[in-house]
């Protein structure tokens, strides 16, 4: 397994702000109330979505990376055989694929993994609700399998969706307890983490921080559950607007291969906002291999198909570059 390269957490840290930080200890965040983390910046529908992180966490973000990002950067080669376990199963209970980054930081995958607490299991769940959603705990413990542990708790996920609707606070209810995050919610009169995290134990509050830093690095982008419910609102109003605005000027094209977003906007004359605003993580899907299905105005349709062969020999170039 190859160790994460310096320059590469560098490149996710400085995506994430271009503002230094220094180095210092979590708990330091704990001590000022988190304060450093609230800000007033919105959702940018002019950047691309994946590049975007709430403002209000990303000191704390950088400086997990800091910390557990090499050790996360090898997790992402070893742990695939308990992720694939866990997107197999988490859909089928209506709880985002993402929510599998809850399991690296409760447990680092572990299934024999005991708390001081009692918990146990990958997804370190109490006995009660182990019982609760069907799992025995005598005389073999079913915490510890990866299939029963994972349907077990995305029920728990689910249902605490279902009361919150909003994942930061299911996360959040998920370490410290249900009735603490809507007693949270009661004092701060706020249904938004950002918010309402005064009113929480510092571990609960840093689950939540660390959550989302360990979805960054698993995914090097933001998501549905690391949005609020209202960053989620606005992010799909926008989405709407936009895409309501470009399909009746645009047309699509299906393409594969390792072509760089700036090399094909540079040569159909776009704007790189505009190109990523119709194109949200175009580097990332093809850097993975993925096809793309390329939205463009459709008088640049007919120049992109012209010059597929140069677009993609450049983009190699600017590849192997180093650009």
């Amino acid at each position: 397994m190859k160790h994460v390269s310096k320059v590469f957490l560098w490149m996710i840290a400085f995506a994430l702000s271009n503002e230094c930080m220094a180095q210092a200890d979590t708990s330091s965040f704990a001590k000022i109330g988190f304060k450093s983390l609230l800000a007033t910046d919105k959702f940018n529908p002019t950047k691309p979505y994946l590049s975007q992180l709430s403002p209000k966490a990303v000191p704390f973000v950088q400086e997990y990376i800091r910390k557990q990002g090499k050790e996360l950067e090898k997790m992402k080669q070893w742990g695939r055989p308990y992720f694939d376990v866990y997107d197999n199963i988490l859909p089928k209970y209506g709880v985002p694929v993402e929510l599998k980054y809850l399991s690296v930081i409760e447990s680092h995958l572990q299934s024999r993994l005991v708390s001081w607490a009692g918990a146990v299991g990958p997804w370190q769940l109490m006995d009660y609700e182990a019982k609760r959603y069907g799992l025995q705990v005598k005389p073999v413990d079913e915490r510890t399998d990866y299939f029963k542990s994972t349907q077990a708790a995305a029920k728990l996920l689910k249902g605490l969706y279902d009361e919150f609707g909003d994942w930061s606070l299911v996360v959040a209810a998920y370490n410290g307890g249900a009735g603490r995050v809507k007693q949270a919610i009661r004092l701060s009169g706020s249904r938004d983490f950002w918010d309402l995290q005064y009113y929480l134990k510092e571990e609960t509050r840093t689950h939540v921080k660390k959550f989302i830093g360990t979805h960054y690095i698993f995914e090097g982008g933001g998501g549905e559950t690391t949005m609020t419910k209202a960053e989620l609102t606005d992010f799909k109003t926008n989405t709407l607007i936009q895409n309501n605005l470009f399909d009746a000027a645009d047309s699509t094209i299906t393409i594969t291969g390792r072509y760089s977003s700036k090399v094909v906007a540079q040569k159909l004359g776009m704007p790189i906002a505009a190109f990523n605003k119709r194109n949200t993580g175009f580097d990332k899907s093809l850097a993975n291999g993925d096809t793309y299905k390329l939205r463009l105005p459709k008088d640049k349709i007919s120049l992109f198909e012209t010059s597929r062969n140069e677009l993609l020999e450049s983009s190699l170039k600017q590849l192997l570059d180093g650009n």
